[in-house]
């Protein structure tokens, strides 16, 4: 794009922007308000939570929330699925930027962050996750914004500001949502173009001089017919990690967000959406060090740098070479929707870019050094169909395709040596097409599902290997094709209960390892996984609507499991990352939403999930260096059947507070909240104390102990101060105080050791301390 962020900045300070930063009244839900009217069709609704029907502000009820988890508008309490409509305003409150912050936001979810890839993050819901940043792996968890799928975690760490709703749906949503949702979806919509001239515009400051200025502008073209949108967003902070020899901050971070949506509406019957964008982000990465007495890098470590916790220390970096790194993404996305009288259409075409360069020496003082080089694109063309047959009987039914192309180079240099290049070409193409359809074949009972047939495509290709240098005719190419259907069963006794029950199947791809570091490794494909998951649960509103508890109980077979494993070797870099099907597993647990509104003024979010999890069946082969026994050295069979899942803690829980209070015509707010997390494992990695007998399969009992998070208690709270500086009743400024991570609980964001028997070496990155700022916001 050729707009000047700059020359936008200044425009869009000048102007301030548009929306409202508060716009729940004190009759707030579980979702948030959506300002712009529902476009006319249910295939391609623009915005995901809307209130409807308020009720008068001292009636004391809970508003009614519309979601598209379906592809439809219909509200959470009627929807037979697990949602959570996580309102923006509580992300507003402690001035929460990026999608990590809704880190124990909603039952059995965590997000946490990947500091080995830019803008990254690491998802889990119910227990299924796959952290890794390499683009030949696909994500578990699909993060989808306005319709559109990331292919890739690299980019999903997402600024919040203009944010018009965010829909987390538990479980596989293969039926709607495409390809690799076995997880689940997170479902971010932005705000669209308004076609009234406004704006709105904050500006945060707070701990590690993090600073935060945003902006958007709505301006009516065409009155009625064509509106736009500009929007800016800027962030940038010193860091929160300090040099173990200087005391200096290290971690800079500077990121650019801007773009402009166009709308298009020269009929009630016809909308276009054109959205373009822009990302650039530049930021030093640093991880703190987890080598241990034992990993064979412990030898070479400076004093202080082997043997430290997992906890405190890994905010302070023993400093090795330079870690600077570089991240630009464009995209362009357009949204189009008509209203046929009886079918309604729906197109989202949408086409994404971008290029990575980072250097980093993952918290071993350069021991181990590597510049990576990344070039990233994906298209991805829906078209979707909607309306009723008949009374009782609606249906969604569409196509989808979606391409992506990859390029990775890798130097690396291992104790100040070169190891060597990898380049590695991938490319994958998938096809879809769906069905989806509710019946109400009797009164108050419904049937739902349906299905979706994929059929994907992927091929490997690397010109040069670490362990053979420059090489012709390493390539590889597979396909795989799956149905995937979803059937569910729900009943309304009464307007305020609904009971449910549901079975789907869940699928993510097979692929090929792009790090891979042997023409055998890198060539040979890894299978599909799937999931069947059950659940039963209920909605249900009661005390007159002052209080919403939502209920569902899950179990999950998981088969086929892609389990990633990074493995000693001769020459090269000294070990590979590739996947294998490794195992089953069995997850099954509870989980519950409530929102209640005990007095006027006050309302109440919380939210509690339980999961366990275990594998069965988790044998794998791996090299083992022994020195205790030498004869043992080479391949052997392990069983980690007894390792724990990663990334799926026992219990997660939250709960949040907001207490209006009225000051003539304006308000202070008052927000409190606090998520509980417990232990859970981010790697599969054997424990080094595991015995190796002289043959047969090893037993490992656990994971490496240093890769388990801690507990994690997390207090956030803010005040804002809310004044009517207008006669109109749109301009407002906000002052909000706030305080995220109050109780400074500290520890590893992501944990990992790299190889096994022996470890060479460890290394994590940290949470984000507490972090007290604050901000200024004048909308109109």
């Amino acid at each position: 794009m050729g707009v000047s962020y700059r020359a936008l900045g200044l425009a869009l300070a000048a102007l301030a922007a548009g929306g409202t930063a508060h716009a729940q009244d004190a009759a707030s839900t579980t979702g948030t308000v959506g300002q712009a009217a529902l476009p006319p069709t249910a295939a391609g609704p623009a915005p995901s939570t809307e209130i409807v029907q308020p009720p008068q502000a001292d009636s004391g009820q809970l508003n009614e929330v519309i979601v598209t988890a379906r592809r439809r508008n219909e509200t959470v309490q009627t929807t037979p699925l697990a949602v959570t409509a996580i309102a923006p305003s509580q992300l507003e409150a402690t001035v929460s930027v990026k999608i990590s912050d809704l880190q124990g936001q909603a039952p059995n979810v965590l997000i946490t962050t990947q500091s080995t890839g830019a803008a990254t993050a690491n998802i889990s819901i119910r227990g299924i996750a796959f952290a890794d940043v390499d683009k030949s792996f696909d994500p578990a968890v699909g993060v989808n914004v306005d319709g559109v799928y990331i292919g890739t975690s690299t980019g999903q760490l997402l600024d919040f500001f203009d944010i018009s709703s965010i829909e987390i749906l538990r479980g596989p949503q293969g039926t709607l949502f495409g390809r690799n949702t076995i997880g689940g979806v997170i479902n971010i919509r932005r705000t669209r173009p308004t076609g009234e001239f406004g704006g709105k515009f904050e500006a945060s400051y707070g701990s590690f001089n993090s600073l935060g200025l945003r902006g958007v502008l709505n301006v009516p073209l065409v009155k009625d017919v064509l509106a736009a949108k500009f929007f800016e967003f800027h962030q940038q902070d010193n860091g929160f990690y300090r040099d173990a020899a200087t005391r200096e901050r290290l971690g800079k971070s500077n990121s650019e967000n801007f773009g402009a949506a166009f709308l298009l509406t020269p009929s009630s019957d016809f909308d276009a959406l054109l959205t373009l964008e822009q990302q650039n982000q530049k930021f030093t990465t640093f991880n703190g060090s987890l080598t241990q007495p034992g990993d064979v890098f412990c030898l070479a470590q400076p004093a202080g740098a082997c043997g430290r916790n997992n906890t405190d220390d890994i905010y302070t970096i023993f400093k090795g070479p330079d870690t600077p790194g570089r991240y630009r993404a464009r995209a362009a996305t357009l949204e189009m929707n008509a209203d046929a009288g009886a079918v309604k259409f729906a197109s989202v075409t949408s086409y994404r870019q971008s290029r990575e360069f980072q250097q980093a020496d993952y918290g071993t003082t350069g021991l181990y050094y590597s510049t990576r080089q990344q070039r990233y694109r994906q298209f991805s063309q829906e078209l979707r169909a909607s309306g009723n047959l008949f009374e009782g009987f609606d249906y969604v039914a569409g196509l989808y395709y979606f391409s992506s192309r990859y390029r990775l180079r890798q130097d690396t240099q291992v104790f100040g040596a070169d190891a060597g290049t990898q380049i590695t070409i991938g490319r994958s193409r998938s096809t879809a097409a769906f069905v989806d359809v509710n019946w109400e074949f009797a009164p108050r009972l419904r049937l739902s599902g349906g299905g979706r047939y994929t059929h994907d495509r992927k091929r490997y290709n690397s010109p040069e290997l670490p362990t053979t240098g420059p090489i012709a005719g390493v390539e590889g190419k597979e396909s795989w094709s799956k149905f995937t259907p979803k059937a569910v069963l729900d009943y309304r006794p009464n307007d305020n209960l609904m009971i449910y029950g549901s079975w789907s199947r869940g699928y993510r791809s097979g692929g090929f390892s792009g790090r891979g570091q042997t023409p055998f490794s890198a060539t040979t494909p890894y299978d599909p996984e799937t999931v069947d998951a059950y659940e039963v649960g209920f909605k249900s509103e009661l005390f007159d609507r002052k209080l919403a508890l939502n209920v569902a109980a899950f179990y999950t077979d998981y088969k086929d499991i892609q389990q990633s494993s990074t493995l000693t070797t001769a020459g090269g870099v000294g070990n590979e990352t590739i996947v294998v099907n490794a195992a089953g597993a069995k997850i099954k647990g509870i989980e519950a939403d409530i929102t209640a509104r005990p007095v006027d003024n006050l309302t109440i979010r919380a939210s509690v999930g339980y999961t366990d999890s275990n594998f069965k069946g988790f044998v794998i082969d791996q090299p083992v260096g022994n020195q205790v026994n030498p004869a043992a050295n080479g391949v052997r069979r392990f069983d980690l059947s007894a390792v724990n899942l990663i990334y799926a803690p026992k219990l997660t829980s939250s709960i949040n507070a907001e207490y209006k209070i009225p000051v003539g015509d304006n308000d202070i707010r008052l927000n409190a909240g606090y998520r509980f997390i417990t232990r859970y494992d981010q790697q599969v990695a054997a424990d080094p104390a595991t015995p190796i007998p002289a043959t047969g399969t090893i037993v490992v009992p656990r994971n490496d102990p240093r890769v388990r998070s801690d507990r994690q208690n997390l207090l956030d709270a803010s005040i804002s101060y809310i004044l009517q500086v207008g006669s109109s009743g749109k301009e407002k400024v906000r002052l909000t105080a706030y305080a995220r991570n109050i109780l400074d609980d500290r520890g590893t964001a992501t944990a990992f050791t790299v190889a096994s028997f022996p470890v060479l070496w460890g290394f994590a990155a940290a949470r984000e301390p507490r972090v007290i700022g604050g901000q200024v916001a004048f909308e109109f």
